[in-house]
Parts: structure tokens; sequence; C-alpha cells
């Protein structure tokens, strides 16, 4: 027999038995179609993981104040004043890989236009925010060098604050009122949605730093230069460990911290976050595949159990074939086309499934998923696999019968 005439003769040992055959691929249709969903699933929340830290940025560590003592007592941190503008500079000056050092002022307060208000967080900012932080202006333009140097009354406002507060007009060329202050926007910032903790990161209202500090959010009494946090981007392909260990070196010089001392500031590298987070969501991903694998097993032992109650009910029609002058092999591929045949059929069935299945996880739970064509090719290669070793075994018990034995089976 040639291999065609081996399918057509598998396929009608299948079809004689319609029934048998669709409950014996049910395990793999369930397998295949839980590895495409559960892939699916884990895929989409990785991608909205990785998502979700792009709009922080890349490359960051995040600067702030340290701890302060007062009898015997810890306030806490960014409780001390010590970061300042000149050590931005020196951060800028001294370290080769820092693209961007961006300090910041921050605060809330209520934004008025017309007859709307909105409570927002207010951030004092200069021309390297933007930059750290990879934001984009959706309308209009970015503060320019008067605008910073000059502590204009200018802002820029997120979609949040633009959508409570002018709807769907362009708010660029508007003024608004914060703590009584007029403030012209000059753009609209892009949207970059929640942030990991869930807060909304298009809720803000940015302000010159100079503007911030003179006119709105106030100044230390003690530093009139400090800032409340400082963004530092660092060149792509920098060792952040490395770049972190170069930025506290420089602030314990600067802040004359002697050995042993503690630092007056603390240095959180968002580097190790989205790593940490990649890692859990890829970590997750692996989970769900191997459980929904579990199916794709259960399934391979219900073909190979099939598979020899057929040995069992065919020994006769296996005789005749041997005693005309059917070769051992003959015998062993056709009941390995037959086993693999179930398992195909039941991939492709499967697959159909997975991918309705992710659609409607879609659906009903607003859950994002994301196919990967990769993920449908091993689904069938694995369902064709299962086929091959869960059914040598009972072709290989067909292809060893004797045609004496098996003419003599009742």
């Amino acid at each position: 027999m040639n291999g065609l005439d081996t399918l057509r003769s598998a396929l009608r040992s299948l079809r004689a038995n319609r029934m048998r055959s669709a409950l014996t691929t049910l395990g793999i249709v369930i397998g295949i179609a839980a590895v495409i969903t559960m892939l699916a699933v884990g895929e989409g929340a990785r991608r909205q993981v990785a998502e979700q830290m792009k709009s922080l940025g890349t490359n960051l560590m995040l600067v702030l104040p340290g701890t302060v003592t007062s009898g015997g007592v810890r306030l806490g941190g960014a409780s001390r004043d010590s970061l300042t503008e000149a050590d931005v500079l020196a951060m800028r000056a001294e370290i080769a890989d820092v693209a961007a050092a961006a300090p910041a002022l921050r605060g809330s307060g209520q934004v008025v236009y017309g007859n709307q208000n909105w409570s927002t967080q207010l951030y004092g900012i200069d021309a390297d925010y933007l930059v750290a932080r990879d934001w984009r202006i959706e309308r209009g333009r970015a503060f320019d060098d008067n605008d910073l140097h000059g502590n204009a009354k200018v802002a820029l406002v997120g979609e949040t604050v633009a959508q409570m507060l002018f709807g769907g007009t362009d708010p660029t060329g508007l003024t608004i009122r914060v703590k009584g202050v007029p403030l012209t926007i000059v753009g609209l910032l892009g949207g970059k949605g929640q942030n990991v903790m869930g807060q909304d990161q298009d809720d803000i209202v940015l302000i010159p730093l100079g503007t911030a500090r003179g006119r709105l959010l106030g100044q230390s009494l003690g530093r009139p230069d400090s800032v409340n946090n400082v963004t530092v981007k660092m060149a792509d392909g920098v060792d952040m460990r490395a770049a972190e260990a170069q930025v506290r070196a420089l602030l314990r010089q600067r802040h004359r911290i002697q050995p042993g001392q503690d630092d007056d500031f603390n240095i959180r590298n968002l580097s190790e976050i989205v790593q940490a987070e990649q890692a859990s969501s890829n970590a997750l991903s692996a989970l769900l595949a191997a459980i929904a694998s579990v199916s794709l097993i259960v399934g391979g032992i219900g073909i190979m159990n099939i598979m020899l109650v057929s040995v069992t009910e065919r020994t006769r029609e296996i005789g005749i074939r041997l005693a005309v002058g059917a070769r051992r092999r003959d015998i062993l591929t056709q009941f390995m086309v037959e086993a693999v045949t179930l398992s195909v059929l039941g991939g492709l069935v499967g697959v159909a499934l997975g991918l309705g299945g992710g659609l409607l996880v879609q659906r009903l739970f607003d859950w994002p998923v994301a196919f990967q064509a990769r993920a449908v090719l091993l689904a069938v290669v694995s369902a064709s696999a299962v086929g091959i070793f869960f059914g040598w075994y009972p072709a290989r018990q067909a292809a060893r019968l004797t045609p004496v034995e098996a003419l003599r089976h009742d």
C-alpha cells in the first residue's frame, strides 16, 4: 500500500466507528483549545504589563529624598529636603551614560476653567522630564527655553484633565487657573494610561519648575532649590545596576556622607521592577500552558486505549492482510496513520475552539488576549506528536501479530 492508500484505509476505519472516534479525539480537542486559550490570555497579560512599563519610560531610576529622625522618631521617606537642582546638574555633567536627569516638584491642586473644575496632580518640571518619561506632545508644543528660564505662566495638561475640563475640544491656547494663578495651556500630552500601581498617569498638569516653585507649590525654607524627586534616564544598553552605583556614589560624595553612614536619599531602579513584572508574566504563561497540557496527556492516553481496543477487534483483519502479503511495516504504518489522523483532526478542531474561547474571554471578562501564530503551530505539532507517541505502542502490537495466531483469533 502506498501512502495515499494507507490514509484512505485509516479514514475508512475511523468512519466505521464515528462516535468512538469523536469521543477519542475529545481529549485532544479540549487540550489544544485550553493550550491556545491559556497562552493567548497569558500573552495578553504579558503585553499589558509591558505596555504599562513602557508608559513609565525605559532605563529609568527614580531618586527620592531620604528620611530624617527627630527625637528618636523616623519620619519616613521623603521627609528630608536632600535633593537639589545642583545634584541634577552634577548627574548630567559627571555621569557619562545619563541621557536625561529630570528634577520635579510635586503637589496637587484644583484646576479651574470657566464653571468647570478638577482636582489633579501638579508637577513642576524642566526640559528633561518629557525626555526621561518618553512622553510625546499630542497637540501644541513642549516648554521652550523662554518658558523654563522666564518662569512663564504656561502649562501642559494630560488627557484626563483635558477631558474633564474641556470635553473633546482642543485645549491649547486656553487659560486655566490653578490656586488663583492663570496658566495658558501650550500643549496636550499624549495618553499613557494607568501605571502598574493603577494610578492614572494622564491626570496631571505640568508647569515650568521655576513657576511651580515661585507661584504654586512653594519652596523649602532650608533649601530653596530642593526638589521632590529626580527621574534619571540612562542610555540604551547600560548596566542599570552599575549606573545605580554611580548615581549613589556621586550623591554620597556631594552630600558628604561618611563611610558607614546611611544614605539621605533613596534610589528605585525601575528596570528591576520591569524585569520582575516580565518574569512574573512569563511564569504565569508557563503555568497556564502546563496546566492546559495535562489535557493533551489525558487525550493521548485515550487514543492509546482506543487503538489497543481497535487492534483487538481487528485481529482477524490483520491476519488476513499479513496472509495475503502485507508487510509488518504496512500494518504498523496503517495504525500509526489512524492514531495521527485522530490527533490532527482533534488538534484542528481544538485550534478553532481555542481561538473562539480566547475571543469569548476577551468579550465576557474584558481581559486582554493576544494570539500568536507560533502558539497555534505548536498546538498542531503537539497534537501530531501525541498521536505518534501514544499510537506507536498499539501499532507495534498489531504489527507483531503472526498470521496464524491472528486468523485463529475469535
